[in-house]
């Protein structure tokens, strides 16, 4: 969508929007564009203060916005579900998740709480399980969406079900692309799923190109090295502001359909206005969807509720 920017976005008033990840970065400035426009907006955050500073900001620069800050670790089944809980119980329903919470590439080996590879619990399995205790609360909205952002990084991941964990040989960029396929696939699963029963919900999925994120500096390279990266992403690519659009779009306009992929409209959609994203063929293998989503279950103990 040639021009499309925040300024486009429709009237989201009455709109209740939970944001994974929302106290910097991509999230943050969806936070704040979505609140702009009216949006009851829930930062679902894992740092009280960085959330509450966030919080500030969004305040300052729309006063009387209706943001709130609520604690989840996405790192951390526990934190997952009690923040289901308390969300549930206090919302009275959810227009759009937006699953944007991610760990950027790890150079070493690391394991969440739960004993997963940080990557693929964090990005992947703390969504599926988020997402699947959330359904019922979603399902009380007239038109629930779910958008969950993946990466361009899916190109050159494959998911690994000998060796999901890491444990056997662990190479970061291979574990970072595991785990963005992975949210690619799970939410062309949800999509299909929705549409077979004919559900009101509707899932999609967007990336934001390669934007200023932060993401070089989680890696664990050396200082040098980040820096250099960085400029070369400031250079070459764009700023959080603009990397949020796809996700913006993915979950606010009206025309989108489940099972959509939205992404950077440039070259190698690395930065540019939102247009439908162009998946790898192994990303559209159903097989490995289905499967993904068993093991899903079985890894977080979540069974999906009916979605209809």
């Amino acid at each position: 969508m040639a021009g499309w920017s925040e300024q486009n976005i429709p009237d989201q008033t009455g709109r209740v929007i939970v944001i994974t990840g929302a106290s910097s970065g991509i999230g943050e400035a969806a936070a704040a564009a979505l609140a702009g426009r009216g949006a009851q907006v829930v930062l679902a955050v894992r740092d009280q203060a960085r959330g509450d500073a966030t919080r500030a900001r969004i305040l300052a620069r729309s006063p009387g916005a209706d943001v709130t800050v609520s604690l989840v670790d996405m790192a951390n089944l526990a934190s997952i579900r009690d923040f289901a809980a308390r969300t549930s119980a206090t919302l009275s329903r959810i227009d759009v998740l937006l699953n944007n919470a991610g760990l950027g590439l790890q150079s070493a080996r690391a394991v969440t709480v739960d004993g997963f590879e940080r990557q693929f619990g964090t990005n992947h399995l703390g969504h599926f399980a988020l997402t699947g205790l959330l359904i019922p609360t979603l399902l009380r909205a007239y038109a629930p969406r779910v958008v969950t952002i993946a990466s361009i990084a899916h190109r050159r991941g494959a998911i690994d079900f000998d060796d999901l964990q890491g444990e056997k040989l662990y190479n970061g960029r291979k574990a970072y692309g595991q785990s963005k396929l992975a949210n690619l696939m799970f939410a062309y699963e949800l999509a299909r799923r929705a549409h077979r029963v004919s559900s009101r919900l509707i899932s999609v999925a967007a990336h934001p190109g390669v934007a200023t994120s932060g993401f070089v500096a989680a890696t664990g390279m050396p200082g040098p090295m980040v820096a250099l990266g960085n400029l070369a992403i400031r250079i070459l690519c764009q700023d959080t502001a603009h990397g949020a659009l796809p996700g913006l779009y993915a979950a606010t306009m009206p025309s989108v359909q489940g099972g959509e992929y939205w992404g950077p409209n440039g070259p190698l959609e690395v930065r540019g206005a939102p247009a439908h994203a162009k998946p790898k063929p192994h990303a559209l293998d159903r097989e490995v969807w289905l499967r993904l989503w068993t093991v899903s279950e079985q890894l977080t103990g979540v069974t999906y509720p009916p979605l209809a």
